[in-house]
């Protein structure tokens, strides 16, 4: 949730910057220009103290990166800022990427003013990223609550709440490779089953028949292929074999009462029989 005095801090500033990034792009201005925007932008948007937390020219392995972004000492966002009337391309991303890397943050924001791209990186063998989100910030809304959650991320607060990483665990759980996962699971394609029969009053259908028509006509087929859906099912699978595992803990913890102590519960002498009768 967006404190409130964060969204009425958009609402103040996010038309003004509209109007500067519109007379920027019209100019053409150039790469200098444009970072000094955005710097503008870090500080009064999002909330940074353009003094003690923004860092311009940040020293990278010989080279520099256009702006950090510290707390406490800690760089919290490397940010590689293009003229604005360029495009974002693929090496401008690796370019950021890399400096990432090598100073070992894991946050970092390619844009242009105009377009903001927010990336993890991902600290495998090889290196590898994912984009959080993207911000559109011609066509932002600050009154809109989903563009007001893209924003928070980058803020100064949004850092304190862990916003980020929030909307990261978001991300991984509301996709198209997990939800495509999900719906290929045993336990998905097995409660499929039993709604179909009860829908067509009894008719038999078979797994392989649902899983089939899943994968050849309701799914697309990049929600199937490749790393990410291969991490989706191997994440589905994961969860239900560890719920298989803990039920079967549960059950050998916990054995069914056996029939013969029932009947010894109910008289020391193991019979239901009052001993004055015997």
């Amino acid at each position: 949730m967006v404190p409130k005095r964060v969204a009425d801090r958009f609402v103040r500033t996010i038309h003004k910057f509209n109007k500067i990034l519109a007379d920027a792009k019209d100019r053409d201005v150039n790469e200098s220009d444009t970072v000094a925007i955005i710097i503008d932008i870090l500080s009064e948007v999002f909330g940074y103290d353009r003094y003690l937390e923004i860092t311009s020219e940040f020293a990278v392995r010989g080279t520099y990166c256009d702006i950090a972004i510290k707390q406490n000492s800690k760089v919290e966002y490397l940010i590689e800022v293009k003229a604005i009337g360029l495009d974002l391309k693929d090496n401008h991303l690796r370019q950021v990427i890399e400096y990432g890397a090598i100073k070992g943050v894991q946050w970092v924001i390619l844009t242009n003013g105009l377009n903001w791209q927010i990336h993890r990186i991902r600290f495998e063998k090889p290196i590898s990223h994912e984009l959080l989100c993207s911000i559109d910030f011609a066509n932002l809304d600050p009154k809109n609550e989903e563009h007001q959650e893209r924003l928070f991320i980058v803020c100064k607060e949004g850092l304190v709440k862990d916003a980020r990483e929030d909307l990261h665990e978001k991300v991984k759980t509301v996709n198209r490779f997990l939800l495509g996962a999900l719906i290929l699971s045993e336990k998905m394609v097995n409660d499929l089953r039993r709604e179909l029969r009860k829908i067509s009053e009894g008719v038999s259908v078979t797994s392989d028949e649902i899983i089939k028509v899943l994968t050849n006509e309701v799914l697309k087929r990049d929600v199937l292929e490749g790393e990410e859906a291969s991490k989706a099912h191997s994440r589905v699978r994961k969860f239900y074999g560890n719920v298989a595992k803990r039920a079967k803990a549960s059950s050998e913890c916990n054995p069914p009462e056996k029939e013969h102590e029932k009947e010894s519960a109910k008289s020391p002498s193991g019979s239901d029989v009052p001993k004055d009768t015997q």
